[in-house]
């Protein structure tokens, strides 16, 4: 699967992100950390980029039920990943629609992604 999902504790959810996203894939994700955000109330997410090469074509990405139910309960996000990728990501993750922060690191910047997650 290109994208999993990882308990870092603390309420820390890290996305390991590989090749080519899935919508189908990312839904599957959305749905297990909304079971989590259920469980355990408000996280924060970490999204690793690994060999990462976009997004599958779909118009179902503009799907914002997940987001309009779960958003206030995400407090930071952090991105980190090849440069490339900086502007899409932070675009894909809505940064300018969010309540809360939206942070990209430039690989390898997985140390202060999780520095700046728990501050």
């Amino acid at each position: 699967m290109p994208i999993t999902m990882h308990d870092e504790g603390g309420n820390v959810y890290r996305f390991e992100i590989r090749g080519t996203l899935r919508k189908a894939d990312f839904a599957q994700q959305q749905s297990a950390l909304a079971a989590e955000i259920g469980r355990l109330g408000p996280v924060k997410i970490l999204f690793v980029l690994v060999g990462f090469t976009g997004w599958e074509p779909s118009d179902d990405w503009s799907d914002l039920s997940f987001y309009i139910k779960h958003g206030d309960s995400i407090r930071r996000i952090a991105i980190v990943g090849d440069e490339r990728w900086r502007s899409e990501a932070l675009m894909f993750a809505g940064a300018d629609l969010r309540q809360a922060p939206v942070q990209f690191f430039p690989t390898p910047g997985t140390a202060m992604a999780r520095a700046w997650l728990a501050a």
